[in-house]
């Protein structure tokens, strides 16, 4: 039996790259993993069964959970995001800040653990090393799905776009619309015509000042839309009418996004982070620096008057092999069998 951890995702209504997560993971594990609330499950588990979990807490965030990690009632088993709150403090969550150096280190206490990608992989052992931990569990690759709705992916190339850019995450600075409102701003100073979608919640702790320049720069330039409450039937409209997706990020545990717009066929101009290459250099995409907004703007303008890249683009995204959700929980599920 698996118990899986649904405490955050049982309740939050937000489309996060963890919720995700955690969602996809416990439809697709279906009645092998059965739902867990903190630790509501420890008075049922049975010395063989495994607690799954995919969300991010510190052991002061749930009673009882220290001694539990003394008392193993049961085997522990993680999926592990990224270090991204000790990599960039001064942009992310203070509370998430607070929390992952005894996050990082409870899970060097765990049985089995998973990383979303290689990159997150190192940092997590590379923490653990620079603690002087010895004992540590195994921690393998986990490729998350792509199919984000379990829609069937699109198989088939050249298909009919509208001149329309698609950004998926929310508004923070981490997500870096910044950069790419600045690219889009000067193509439509220059005549250029399209649109610019961004897809996600504000962050009411960093994304004020960023939302403000969205509403002022939508006075002025009609193209650019934001939709700060899109679900999946909203995201997949966007996506069908895409010319490209568009992903500035400085900083990733995977790169959620880039794979759910491939499962779509549609071409992503991705920053060129070594995180996002472990998806992009596969095909379907274009790296561009994020730090650098000519770039990014020269790249926008090549996809947008340039119908030979999109359908290049278009034609190596359709082709290429991606995860499921299926397989993704397929890994686990062999993992967690013995």
């Amino acid at each position: 039996m698996i118990w899986f951890d649904t405490t955050k995702a049982g309740r939050s209504a937000h489309h996060s790259g963890l919720m995700r997560v955690s969602r996809r993971l416990q439809a697709e594990l279906g009645p092998a993993a059965r739902p867990a609330t903190g630790l509501a499950w420890q008075d049922q588990a049975q010395a063989r069964d495994w607690y799954l979990t995919a969300e991010v807490f510190a052991p002061e965030e749930r009673t009882g959970w220290t001694e539990m990690m003394h008392r193993r009632p049961c085997r522990l088993a993680a999926v592990f995001h990224d270090a991204i709150p000790l990599r960039w403090p001064k942009i992310t969550w203070p509370q998430s800040v607070r929390r992952h150096p005894s996050y990082l280190k409870m899970l060097a206490g765990f049985d089995r653990v998973w990383a979303v990608s290689e990159t997150s992989r190192r940092d997590l052992t590379g923490y653990w090393r620079w603690l002087g931990l010895e004992q540590v569990p195994p921690v393998e690759l986990l490729p998350l799905g792509a199919d984000f709705d379990g829609q069937p992916r699109r198989v088939s190339s050249p298909r009919e776009v509208a001149p329309l850019l698609l950004c998926v995450g929310i508004l923070e600075p981490r997500k870096n619309q910044a950069v790419l409102l600045d690219a889009c701003e000067q193509l439509w100073a220059a005549g250029a015509e399209f649109e610019l979608h961004l897809v996600g919640r504000v962050n009411p702790h960093f994304g004020r000042d960023l939302h403000r320049r969205v509403r002022q720069l939508q006075r002025k330039w009609p193209g650019l839309k934001h939709h700060a409450r899109a679900g999946d039937a909203e995201l997949a409209a966007l996506f069908a009418r895409a010319r490209a997706t568009v992903f500035p990020t400085i900083a990733e545990g995977c790169g959620l996004p880039v794979l759910e717009s491939l499962w779509r066929g549609v071409p992503c101009v991705c920053s060129d982070l070594p995180v996002l290459r472990e998806i992009a250099d596969a095909g379907g995409c274009l790296m561009v620096r994020p730090d650098q907004p000519a770039a990014w703007r020269d790249a926008l303008h090549r996809l947008l008057t340039d119908d030979g890249e999109p359908q290049r683009l278009t034609q190596a995204a359709v082709a290429r092999a991606l995860p499921t959700w299926r397989e993704c929980a397929d890994v686990l599920r062999r993992g967690l069998a013995d």
